[in-house]
């Protein structure tokens, strides 16, 4: 047997443990007769006292273990935490745990905020890593030992194996199950769940950046209520500079500072985020959003969207645009 141990901290997603759960049964369907052996035996554990595992939702989940009651000392095969919990005493059992347990898994895994634990048990140190994007810049300012990468959806570096937010977590698994019994029993699962194996436009989380809302009447808020306002407009960082009546370096070293990026990339990053807002919520043809956000020509559009998201604007409006527009 695949004994496989989900660690399901409380308040988060219930989804995510219940359709890995699916998936590894599934697999069990798809194997030949004989192979008994090799079936996948999973087991949900709680960090709480008792067996019920509360969901963000107001749902609720019956756990096989308490985590408090398993014996890190145990050979599993695969380890995989699927949150960071609500407290940081839930956070620290798992750490602790993990501590403990890694040496004798296989493999281990998270899902989401649960990188962040496996960072914290210096797992991760030295190695590639993904999370949710919107904890991306938390990870590695906290643990700078940990190469983070933020597009892809999962990554397996070893014996350790990370993914971003939510339903990558599928996608995770399904890797696993590729390893573990080969591409045509991960293929036949994929089918019958409705699900894609490699999902189109790259293995990407599309992250959006967090473009800090403009703070106060000060300089640098007013600045940034502009640039928005007007994308269309040549926004260089000594055109910026100016604007404020600063030299181009003392303004960078400001702007960065109030901030927290500096003037170029924020201009790049409002760019992206208008052109990606209107082609959620527009037929405007692709040269008229790039003219209207700085990127100048269509072309210059479609570069950006392929270096940044690897896909095409065409592609991402058809994968994101409001159900209104169809």
């Amino acid at each position: 047997m695949k004994t496989f141990l989900i660690i399901v901290p409380d308040g988060g997603m219930l989804f995510e443990a219940a359709g890995i759960a699916d998936i590894l049964m599934r697999a069990n369907q798809h194997l030949p007769v004989g192979v008994d052996q090799q079936r996948y035996r999973v087991s949900l554990a709680t960090t709480q006292s008792h067996q019920v595992i509360h969901g963000q939702s107001g749902l609720n989940l019956l756990a096989d273990l308490k985590l408090a009651d398993v014996d890190p000392r145990n050979a599993w095969d695969t380890i995989m935490i699927t949150g960071r919990g609500d407290t940081a005493e839930e956070g620290n059992m798992v750490v602790d745990f993990i501590k403990l347990a890694a040496p004798q898994a296989r493999r281990v895994v998270s899902v989401c905020g649960g990188a962040m634990l496996l960072a914290e048990a210096g797992l991760l140190d030295g190695r590639r890593a993904t999370t949710h994007w919107r904890l991306l810049d938390t990870l590695q300012s906290r643990y700078p030992l940990v190469h983070v990468e933020g597009g892809p959806l999962y990554i397996q570096d070893g014996c350790m194996w990370t993914s971003g937010g939510v339903s990558s977590g599928f996608d995770l698994t399904l890797a696993l199950v590729e390893e573990d019994f080969g591409f045509s029993v991960a293929r036949d699962i994929a089918q019958d769940m409705v699900m894609y194996l490699r999902r189109p436009g790259g293995q990407m989380q599309f992250s959006r950046f967090h473009l800090q809302a403009p703070g106060g009447l000060g300089v640098i808020g007013e600045l940034q209520r502009w640039i928005r306002e007007n994308l269309a407009d040549e926004l260089a960082v000594e055109k910026l500079a100016e604007r404020v009546a600063m030299s181009p370096r003392n303004f960078t070293r400001v702007f960065t500072r109030e901030t927290g990026v500096p003037p170029a990339r924020y201009v790049a990053e409002a760019r992206l985020a208008a052109a990606r807002e209107r082609l959620e919520q527009s037929h405007d043809t692709l040269e008229r959003i790039a003219l209207a956000t700085g990127f100048g020509s269509s072309i210059n559009l479609r570069r950006s969207f392929e270096r940044q998201l690897h896909l095409t604007p065409g592609e991402y409006r058809q994968r994101f645009h409001c159900r209104k527009l169809a």
